[in-house]
C-alpha cells in the first residue's frame, strides 16, 4: 500500500518529541486508533524515538487491523544501538566511522529494519526511510546499495529519505535525486504555507526524478490548528519554546492574511495549510504534528486529528496558491543544516560545507547558494 494523502506520525502526542503535553500512554493508543478508524490510513514511526518505544507502542495500537488496510514508514539511520547518546545532538548516524566503515553499511541496515519491524508487529514496511542523514548518507553509493538490499531481502516495498529534524539540506536532496533517484520512491521534506523556503526548491527536482514528497510541519510548529495564539505559552522542554522571540505573534499575522481562502472554499486553517501543501509540484502526502497544548481553552488531540481525516479533496488554484505563497514567504529567515555557504570548518552530522558537487547540483536547478540559501534574518 503507497501512502495516502493523509498520514500520522508518532512523533505526535508529546511522548517522544517535546510538542505540547504528553499524552499517557492509553490515550496516545486511542489517538492513533481514531485516526485509523476517520480514515488515516498512512502511519509513520523512526526508530530512535524512545529508543524503539514509539515503535512498540504503534504495533499494539495497530494490531487489531488488517495489514494490509493501512500504510506502514519506518525510518532507521541513528544508531542506538552501538552509538552513544551525545546530550541534545542525539545518537550518531550509522555512517559514523568510528562506528563501521561502508562495507558494514548493509549489515546495519538490515539489521536495523529487522528490529523495528518486530517492535511494530509486522514482517515489512510499506516504506522505510533513510532518517536524518550526514552528509555520507546522501552522497554514499555504498549506503543506497545497502538500502537497495534491505528492499531485495523483503523488509520493504519503497525506499525514501527523510531530512531533518530541521530545515535545510537543500543542495543534499537535489545532489542525492540525481544520484539515486532511480531507488528513490518518496522523500520528507518541511512544507507549510508560513514556511515554503528552502524546502519549496527542491520540489522540481523531486519531481524530475518521480519522487514523490511527503511534508511534515504543516502546521507550522501549531499555528495552523489556530489554538496557539500571541502569548502562548509553552514549556521549558517545549522544541518551540526555541523559535526566535516573537514568532507566535508575526505568525498569527500572516495567517490572518490568507484566512480568506479558507472561508472561501469553507475549510479550517490547518487544511488549508494541507490544500496548499498538496497544490505544490510531487507532494502526495501530509503528515501534521498533531498537538495537546498544554494551555486551557485549546482544541484536543482528537478533534485535531478529525479535522486531518475530514481534509476535503479539493485543489487550490494556482492563483491563490500564488498569493498564499507571498504572504508567508519567508526567504533568508534563519540558517540551514546540510550543505550550505554559511558553513566554515570540519563537518559535523548536520551540517558541512559546500562543495563544488554541490554548487554544480545548485546550478542545474537555478538555485545560487549564496543568494538562496543564506540567512539574511528578513522575516
Amino acid at each position: 500500500m503507497d501512502l495516502t494523502r493523509t498520514a500520522y506520525g508518532t512523533w505526535s502526542g508529546g511522548r517522544f518529541m517535546h510538542f505540547g503535553e504528553p499524552l499517557d500512554e492509553e490515550r496516545f493508543l486511542k489517538v492513533i486508533s481514531l485516526a485509523y478508524d476517520r480514515g488515516i490510513r498512512t502511519f509513520m514511526t523512526a526508530d530512535v524515538y524512545g529508543n524503539g518505544q514509539a515503535d512498540e507502542m504503534l504495533g499494539r495500537a495497530l494490531a487489531g487491523f488488517p495489514r494490509d488496510s493501512y500504510c506502514l514508514v519506518g525510518a532507521v539511520g541513528h544508531d542506538f544501538y552501538e552509538g552513544k547518546r551525545e546530550g541534545s545532538k542525539g545518537y550518531p548516524r550509522f555512517t559514523n566511522p568510528a562506528l563501521r566503515g561502508p562495507a558494514q553499511y548493509a549489515d546495519y541496515l538490515k539489521m536495523a529494519a529487522e528490529k523495528e519491524l518486530t517492535r511494530c508487529r509486522v514482517s515489512k514496511f510499506d516504506l522505510l526511510l533513510l532518517h536524518n542523514p550526514d552528509s555520507t548518507g546522501y552522497s554514499s553509493e555504498a549506503v543506497w546499495k545497502a538500502m537497495q538490499a534491505v528492499k531485495e531481502a523483503g523488509l520493504t516495498d519503497r525506499l525514501g529519505i527523510a531530512p531533518g529534524p530541521a530545515n535545510g539540506f537543500t543542495l543534499d536532496i537535489i545532489s542525492c535525486f540525481e544520484k539515486f533517484g532511480a531507488l528513490i520512491d518518496w522523500a520528507m521534506v518541511i512544507l507549510n504555507p508560513l514556511e515554503p523556503w528552502p524546502g519549496s526548491l527542491c520540489l522540481p527536482a523531486a519531481q524530475t526524478h518521480n519522487v514523490k514528497v511527503i511534508t511534515r510541519v504543516v502546521d507550522y510548529g501549531g499555528l495552523f490548528h489556530d489554538d496557539v495564539k500571541p502569548g502562548h505559552k509553552f514549556g521549558p522542554q517545549d522544541h518551540r519554546a526555541f523559535r526566535p522571540a516573537g514568532w507566535v505573534e508575526a505568525g498569527n499575522v500572516k495567517m490572518d492574511k490568507i484566512r480568506e481562502f479558507a472561508t472561501a472554499h469553507g475549510v479550517t486553517m490547518l487544511q488549508l495549510a494541507c490544500l496548499w501543501n498538496l497544490s505544490q509540484p510531487a507532494v502526495s502526502s501530509v503528515i501534521p504534528t498533531l498537538i495537546q497544548e498544554a494551555s486551557p481553552g485549546t482544541k484536543s488531540i482528537e478533534s485535531k486529528v478529525e479535522e486531518l481525516a475530514a481534509l476535503p479533496d479539493i485543489k487550490l488554484t494556482a492563483e491563490e496558491s500564488r498569493q498564499i505563497l507571498g504572504v508567508g514567504d519567508n526567504k533568508g529567515c534563519m540558517s540551514l543544516k546540510g550543505g550550505n555557504p554559511e558553513h566554515a570548518g570540519d563537518v559535523q552530522a548536520d551540517r558541512w560545507p559546500l562543495t563544488p558537487e554541490l554548487v554544480e547540483a545548485g546550478r542545474r536547478w537555478g538555485i545560487n547558494p549564496e543568494g538562496d540559501l543564506s540567512c539574511t534574518h528578513h522575516v
